[in-house]
């Protein structure tokens, strides 16, 4: 079985956007998309084969007011607005509807990561937790622990799935995929640093004592499956030469576009990979 995985990143994840428009463009079909936080998201758009939807929102959406930013912290406490995101802009009646239709249509299996606020343990959600206008576990995939609330779904609170399983290859493998993609935003060649979370686990220690442990033991975590897929030969890696300094919320269009134009010149890695 054939699978991609797009590890997300925020806006650098528009370098996502980018292959899979590509593998739209070029007909390229996976049996199995595993997405974690933005990641889903261009999952999603990919098995509705809405191609430049999820470049539209990273580049167009993302720089209103109503999507993030300091002013909907300050009315919220949240600084993404997902329900924005993956309700008013995503519902059927909305600005760019998903075609749900499709998704439902698609032979593909689509998993989904979030991580449970309480337990700080990985939660994984599929096509028949979806419904029509209702994509609670992609948003929840996607919401950033300190600068938003924890998402409800089903009666728990998660946040990001990047923090339970950043690069979720086990899981991929336990689900039957012998050859997988996995689409990176940042260097091959960058291991993660603890020290980089800690501001965000002394915030999040004292009410969510559980997930502050398994976001300091992210990097762990990220460093170990990333040094499992690089040295293992049925796993292709997209990845930028470069983040160009794109942080997981920094704004910036000329080096979003960049990122989308070299995600969707590294498709053709795909290509050249299942041909041999």
């Amino acid at each position: 079985m054939l699978g991609i995985i797009d590890v997300g990143g925020g806006m650098r994840d528009v370098f996502g956007a980018g292959v899979m428009d590509y593998c739209l463009d070029r007909g390229i079909s996976f049996d199995y998309c595993l997405g974690v936080s933005a990641g889903a998201s261009n999952l999603i758009g990919y098995l509705a084969e809405q191609k430049g939807r999820s470049k539209t929102f990273y580049t167009n959406y993302a720089f209103r007011d109503d999507y993030m930013g300091v002013k909907h912290y300050k009315e919220t406490g949240d600084f993404i607005n997902l329900h924005y995101i993956y309700g008013t802009l995503s519902n059927h009646d909305g600005e760019y509807p998903l075609d749900f239709e499709k998704v439902q249509d698609s032979p593909a299996e689509f998993v989904t990561v979030a991580t449970d606020a309480l337990t700080g343990k990985a939660t994984y959600f599929t096509k028949s937790d979806l419904s029509q206008d209702h994509y609670g576990p992609i948003a929840a995939s996607a919401c950033v622990p300190v600068v938003n609330h924890p998402m409800e779904f089903n009666g728990c609170h998660y946040v990001d799935g990047g923090i339970a399983d950043p690069i979720p290859i086990d899981k991929a493998r336990k689900d039957g995929v012998d050859k997988a993609v996995v689409i990176l935003t940042r260097p091959k060649d960058y291991f993660r640093r603890a020290r980089r979370d800690l501001y965000f686990v002394l915030r999040l220690r004292r009410e969510y004592p559980t997930l502050a442990r398994a976001l300091y033991k992210r990097a762990e975590t990220y460093n170990r499956q990333l040094r499992q897929i690089l040295k293992d030969e049925k796993t292709l890696i997209i990845a930028p030469e470069s983040t160009l300094n794109m942080k997981t919320l920094k704004l910036d269009l000329e080096k979003m576009n960049i990122l989308y134009d070299e995600g969707y010149e590294k498709g053709a890695l795909i290509e050249k990979w299942l041909s041999k």
